[in-house]
């Protein structure tokens, strides 16, 4: 009979939800969004799917699957996407705003932190143990991604070959987008149900459907605009993001420390496919030997700031961004062209991402019902459930060992570990964090709140500088 009651439970429709209650969902999962972009997206579908029933499974790796296509950091643009689906643009903005916050303030007062003091040990010692923790909740996102993505052997089967193309023979991200989606596409074509939902049958009864959600299964009446109405969403947002960058080049010429981080970092905000890992290595070449905004171990520091504050990874670049007009100041104080530098950097990485939710969004939720459309998309997030593998191999690989070899043989060219430089503190960290995380059932915040002491502690004793 109980069994019976939950399962009534479940099908009853939640009440509506304003924008003011809904803000308060979204800074809560602001908060939370460690862990890169396999941890926010598993925060966001505990909260939203499972826990508010927001929104169904189905179109919640709908809205998703579309982000992956898209440059830029594809957890925030799914929050601005839920929230344009609930709101409005209103609520596109909040939830796309409010997941940047968190991120952007603690990295800029990291920025100031560490250009007025350098690199204290009592604060390497909490990046430490944070660093340890956030491996834990990557691979608890992976496997609860994939666990939903690959419900049938083909799904499988592309996130291995996935993995193996970007990992092992470094495959560009848009190549291995735009043959799974191929492969999806071509599969439904052909009347096979391989990639129809994408397996997530596989939830075993916990699925969540749409029909039993706040937004239901239809198509909203602003999911229906007007070409007069695009063109105006376009020239708007186009506008925020590029008439601060044409002013700059006017008012202080090119060569300016200002122009060049409006320009390149612009630029990124439109070739950032894949994700923060994807883009950085470039950026870091960009950043540190042509600019010469700052050194090699500077950007890995900035990226273990990004790595262990809440917000997308890519709030790395505002590190860069502040470190570059800190370091070429002109009239201003150092400190005032850093904060000035860092958040220009943000805006221009993150006002696009706004444009291209606000464009593209109502046409993708046009085509939620095209079998063919859904059966790419859905390839499409099996295929990314092997380049977030990736992405976490990377992180371990980087976090347990001091050094790193590249091994190129052949085709092959990927990293691999020096087994002599292996980390035991990092190691014992790591399985600690895996511990409370998979065996405690820890919470994100509880788990990174007892790695970050146990770091302070191991520095306290010497073990760790």
């Amino acid at each position: 009979m109980t069994a019976g009651v939950a399962n009534a439970a479940s099908t009853i429709r939640p009440h509506p939800v304003t924008l003011q209650q809904a803000f308060w969902v979204w800074l809560r999962i602001a908060l939370l969004s460690f862990g890169g972009p396999a941890g926010q997206i598993a925060v966001m579908h505990r909260i939203l799917v499972d826990e508010k029933r927001w929104i169904g499974e189905q179109r919640f790796l709908h809205a998703l699957n579309y982000c992956m296509l898209l440059p830029g950091p594809e957890a925030q643009q799914l929050a601005t996407y839920i929230g344009w689906l609930m709101h409005r643009t209103r609520g596109g903005i909040v939830a796309g705003v409010l997941f940047v916050i968190p991120g952007a303030v603690a990295i800029m007062a990291l920025s100031w932190v560490y250009v007025l003091y350098g690199q204290l040990g009592i604060v390497s010692a909490v990046f430490f143990g944070l660093k340890c923790a956030v491996l834990a909740v990557v691979l608890q996102a992976v496997m609860r991604i994939g666990g939903r993505a690959l419900g049938t052997v083909p799904a499988r089967g592309l996130a291995v070959l996935a993995f193996v193309l970007i990992f092992f023979v470094g495959t560009p991200f848009p190549l291995i987008v735009l043959g799974a989606g191929l492969v999806g596409w071509w599969s439904v074509r052909q009347g096979s149900v391989a990639f129809r939902g994408g397996g997530h049958g596989a939830s075993k009864g916990t699925l969540v459907a749409d029909a039993n959600t706040l937004l239901g299964e239809d198509l909203p009446a602003h999911a229906r605009p007007s070409w007069q109405q695009t063109i105006y969403t376009a020239l708007v947002w186009l506008a925020l993001w590029l008439l601060p960058v044409a002013g700059l080049l006017v008012a202080l010429g090119p060569d300016n420390v200002f122009s060049r981080i409006a320009t390149f970092f612009s630029t990124m905000a439109v070739v950032t496919f894949g994700g923060a890992y994807a883009v950085l290595a470039y950026v870091a070449q960009q950043a540190v030997a042509n600019y010469g905004w700052l050194g090699p171990q500077e950007m890995l520091d900035g990226l273990g700031m990004a790595e262990t504050t809440p917000g997308p990874l890519i709030m790395v670049l505002q590190f860069v961004g502040f470190l570059g007009a800190y370091r070429d100041p002109g009239n201003l104080s150092p400190l005032v062209a850093g904060t000035l530098g860092g958040l220009l950097a943000t805006w221009v990485t993150f006002v696009p991402c706004f444009l291209w939710i606000f464009l593209g969004a109502p046409f993708i939720e046009r085509l939620r019902g095209n079998a063919a459309v859904a059966g790419a998309l859905s390839a499409i997030t099996a295929a990314v459930v092997g380049v977030v593998l990736n992405l976490a191999i990377w992180f371990a690989l980087h976090t347990l060992f001091r050094k790193t070899t590249l091994v190129a043989a052949g085709p092959l060219r990927f990293d691999a570990p020096v087994f002599t430089s292996v980390d035991p503190a990092a190691v014992v960290l790591a399985l600690g964090a895996a511990y409370g995380i998979f065996v405690m059932r820890a919470g994100v915040i509880a788990t990174l709140l007892a790695t970050s002491a146990a770091g302070l502690a191991l520095y306290g004793a010497g073990i760790i500088r």
